[in-house]
C-alpha cells in the first residue's frame, strides 16, 4: 500500500496538480444526520469516528438541541426525507428515544444506526412503542461487519457477533423495520457477500433482503493512509460519476463538540473532526458547496460508490 502523498488533499481550490478540485453543491437537503455522540460500548479496529467506550470527542446532543433543528426545517420547508441518528452508539445517550418521538411526531422518518447489542436491547421496550405509535416511520440499521462470527469478531472484538445477532433478531420481532450494515473487508466479491448473508438472514427468519443494496449496506473500505486520488472537476465525466449523487449534495451531520456552547452542522458523517468541514451552527449556514479535500471524499464517496443513506 503506498503512503498518501502529502502534497495532496491540503489546498480545497486546487489538487496537489494544479487542477481545480470538484465541489459539490447542496441540491436539497433529503437527510439530517444527527450524532448523539463519540461514545460507544465497543472499540472497533477501524471506526472511522474512532469510537470508544472513551472517546467523547463528540458529546453527548440533548433532544432540546435537535428539536432546534426540527424546528428550523419546518419553518424553512426544507424538503428532509429522512432525519438520520449515528454515533457512536446512538443508544447510549438516554435522551435519543425523545429525540426518535419528535421526529416521528413530526411526520419524519427516522433511521438509527446501531451495533444491537445491550445499549439498545435495553430500549428495545420504547423502540416498539414508537414502532406501534408511528408505523412504518422508525427503521434501524444493525451492524455486522460480515456473515462470519469470526470476521465480524476481528473487527468489533470478541463474545460482540452474537449480542448483535439477538439484539437484530429482537427488533424483527418486534415488528421493527431493520436493514443491516456490512462491510467489503474479507477479499470476497460482492455477490459472494451477499449470498453469505442471505444465508444468515434465512437462518433466523430474519425479513431482509440481501440483494437489495438498501437493506444491505455492503460499505467499502477506508484507509486514511492510503494514497488515493483526488477529484477533479473534469473527474465526474471521466469517471461517469455526478456530483448530484455525493452524499454532500442531499446531506448533512448535526454534531455537540464536546465544550462547545452549541451544536454545528457539517458536511457529511464521515468527516467529524476536520474543522474544515464545519460549516455553521445553523441548517441555513450549511447549505453551501463542500470541496471534495480529505481521502475519504475519493475513497467512499466518488470511487467507493457509497453513501450512508439514499433518502
Amino acid at each position: 500500500m503506498a503512503p498518501l502523498d502529502r502534497r495532496k488533499f491540503r489546498d480545497p481550490a486546487a489538487t496537489a496538480s494544479g487542477e481545480r478540485r470538484a465541489r459539490v453543491a447542496l441540491g436539497a437537503l433529503r437527510t439530517l444526520w444527527i450524532n448523539t455522540g463519540t461514545l460507544c460500548n465497543l472499540a472497533c479496529a477501524t471506526c472511522y469516528i474512532e469510537s470508544t467506550p472513551r472517546n467523547d470527542r463528540l458529546a453527548f446532543i440533548s433532544a432540546a438541541e435537535v428539536r432546534a433543528y426540527l424546528d428550523e426545517i419546518a419553518a424553512d420547508r426544507l424538503p428532509v426525507r429522512q432525519i438520520g441518528f449515528t454515533g457512536g452508539e446512538p443508544f447510549l445517550n438516554r435522551e435519543v428515544p425523545a429525540m426518535l418521538e419528535d421526529v416521528l411526531a413530526r411526520g419524519l422518518p427516522a433511521l438509527v444506526l446501531t451495533n444491537a447489542m445491550r445499549p439498545m436491547q435495553r430500549r428495545l421496550p420504547a423502540l416498539a412503542r414508537l414502532h406501534d405509535r408511528f408505523p412504518g416511520r422508525l427503521s434501524v440499521r444493525v451492524s455486522l461487519d460480515h456473515y462470519a462470527p469470526d470476521l465480524h469478531e476481528l473487527e468489533r472484538g470478541p463474545r460482540s457477533w452474537q449480542p448483535a445477532l439477538d439484539g437484530l433478531v429482537a427488533l424483527a420481532r418486534a415488528g421493527i423495520p431493520v436493514s443491516v450494515a456490512g462491510r467489503l473487508f474479507s477479499g470476497e466479491p460482492e455477490g459472494v457477500v451477499r449470498a453469505g448473508f442471505a444465508g444468515l438472514f434465512a437462518a433466523h427468519g430474519l425479513p431482509v433482503a440481501a440483494d437489495d443494496p438498501d437493506a444491505l449496506v455492503l460499505f467499502p473500505e477506508m484507509e486514511a493512509g492510503r494514497d488515493v486520488p483526488e477529484i477533479t472537476e473534469a473527474c465526474w465525466g471521466l469517471l461517469g460519476r455526478s456530483p448530484d449523487a455525493m452524499m454532500c449534495a442531499s446531506s448533512r451531520m448535526v454534531v455537540k463538540r464536546r465544550g462547545a456552547a452549541r451544536p454545528a452542522v457539517l458536511a457529511c458523517t464521515l468527516l467529524a473532526y476536520d474543522p474544515q468541514f464545519e460549516l455553521g451552527a445553523t441548517l441555513a449556514e450549511a447549505a453551501g458547496p463542500v470541496a471534495l479535500n480529505h481521502p475519504h471524499c475519493a475513497q467512499f464517496c466518488v470511487l467507493g460508490g457509497a453513501a450512508c443513506s439514499r433518502a
